[in-house]
Parts: C-alpha cells; structure tokens; sequence
C-alpha cells in the first residue's frame, strides 16, 4: 500500500472517530497522561507557553526543569510550582548553557525524558532591506540554533535510556512568507525540517519527535506583533487569540502514546481533531 494511501486512510479513521463520538473519550483519557518520575526540560518557561506547560505537566506529575534567561521570572514560577520545580537560567542561543542544564537536570532527578523548546524571539519585524543584521542573527541564534543545541544536549540521555520526546513549538510562518518577517519564518522552516531530521536518525531508537503549531495564542509576542502594523497577523483582532494553556495542554498530550500518529511530524492546533484528542476546548 502506497504512504499516500495509507495517510488518507488514518485521515478517515480519525475522522470517524471524531463523528461517532469516540473522541470524547479518547481526549479525557489523555488528559490524564502521567508524567510521575519523569523530567521535563522546558524553555522559555519564564512566561506564555513555556510557564503554563510547566504548570500542565507539573500537575501531570513530571519534575520540571525551568529554563529562560529572567531568573526572577522563574523564581516566581518556581514558588507556585512548588518542589517539583527546577530553576535553571539559561540563554538557549548558548550551548555551555545547555550542557549545565543537563547536568543540573541529571543531578537532581537523574533522567531526562521530555524536552520542550518553547524559547523564540519575533524581532527583528522588518522588511529585509531596512533590518538589522544583529537582530536577524540573533533571532536565528534562538529559533534555530537553540533548538538544534537542545536536541543535542539532550539526545544521549535519551538514547541510553532508550525513549524520550522531544517537542518544538513550530508556526504557520514555516511555511508561508510573510512580510518583515524574513528572520521568524526562516527560523521556524529550519526548525520544522529539524524536527523531521531528528525523526530521521533517531525515530526509530525510540526517540519521539513533533513539533506544535499553536496559531496564534495571546502571549507578549502579539503585542509586538500588533504593535509593528507590518503584515496580516498584526491587524488580528485580539479575541481570536488563544490562551497559552490550550498549547500547553495539547503538549502534554503530546506526550502521550495517542499522538503517535503524528511522530516526525507537525501538529497544527487549529485542526479540530487535534483539539479533541488533546482535549483542548473551543
């Protein structure tokens, strides 16, 4: 049976599944994912996604270890979180500063099993000929880099434990041009066919990889983004936005042996059959 085929045929599947009600069950059942003994390393957890996906799977029982460059931010967080929290400052665009993360999280809790790279910058939000080189690396160094430096940091844990997921948060602008966004959308491109790539060598050792494309949630990100007044996303009207947890959630779920079918691959938040096998609401 040609991939083709077979990817229409689980497309129905799951259609059907969603029409004869089983995904109700399915989506409460995944809710319920249990992190206990396993650690978390999530970036960007200072705020936005990052903070609540921290929250999601402490609640799911995972230690979780915070990683962003404010370390008042994830002192604060930290405090809500309680003992399951780590607090490890680090700029994700700095490889050093992964390879401590890592042994702070081996330190402590003696594994590792999920990595989340949240961590990403908007700016520079500029036609190509107006921007500022600095900024664009940068951005690069973030988006892409710190992805790639995460997925290495992390990988031989993950090998000699024989498992662990690793979730990038991806964009529709990985896909699409957009104006002023030159930087952002070459960064998520490169990150999405990372992702595809980490599956490629290590898939079939029993590392999980996805990425998240959450649309567009409300987060300080768009406040930039309406601010800058370049391209269709900043004329969006807030209300469409979603709050940060829906992504959270569904990256818990994520975690999970129900979202399988989507290894190596990326999930986009704003199909509904996503939204209900991740039991995200709306």
């Amino acid at each position: 049976m040609g991939a083709a085929l077979q990817g229409d045929i689980s497309k129905l599947c799951l259609q059907l599944r969603v029409e004869t009600g089983q995904m109700g069950r399915i989506a409460m059942e995944d809710r319920m994912v249990d992190l206990s003994g396993k650690t978390a390393l999530i970036t960007g957890a200072s705020r936005g996604i990052g903070a609540d996906t921290a929250r999601v799977m402490a609640s799911a029982g995972a230690n979780v270890v915070l990683l962003a460059r404010n370390e008042r931010d994830l002192e604060v967080l930290a405090a809500e979180i309680g003992a399951q929290a780590i607090v490890c400052t680090t700029d994700v665009a700095n490889y050093d500063d992964w390879v401590r993360a890592v042994t702070i999280a081996l330190e402590q809790t003696g594994r590792i099993d999920i990595l989340v790279n949240n961590a990403g910058l908007i700016d520079p939000i500029s036609r190509i000929e107006d921007g500022d080189p600095e900024q664009w690396s940068t951005l690069i160094d973030v988006n892409l880099k710190g992805v790639y430096y995460g997925a290495k940091a992390v990988l031989p844990t993950m090998m000699s434990l024989g498992e662990g997921t690793i979730l990038n948060i991806s964009s529709g602008a990985a896909h699409g041009p957009l104006e002023g966004w030159s930087a952002y959308c070459a960064s998520k491109a490169g990150a999405a066919m990372l992702t595809r790539c980490i599956h490629q060598e290590h898939g079939a050792a029993g590392i999980r990889v996805m990425s998240l494309s959450p649309g567009t949630v409300a987060t300080e990100m768009q406040v930039k983004i309406k601010a800058s007044g370049i391209n269709p996303v900043s004329t969006l009207d807030p209300s469409v936005h979603i709050p940060a947890d829906w992504p959270a959630k569904a990256l818990l779920w994520m975690c999970g042996a129900d979202a399988n079918d989507y290894l190596g691959q990326e999930i986009s938040l704003r199909d509904e059959v996503v939204r209900r096998r991740a039991g995200v609401e709306g």
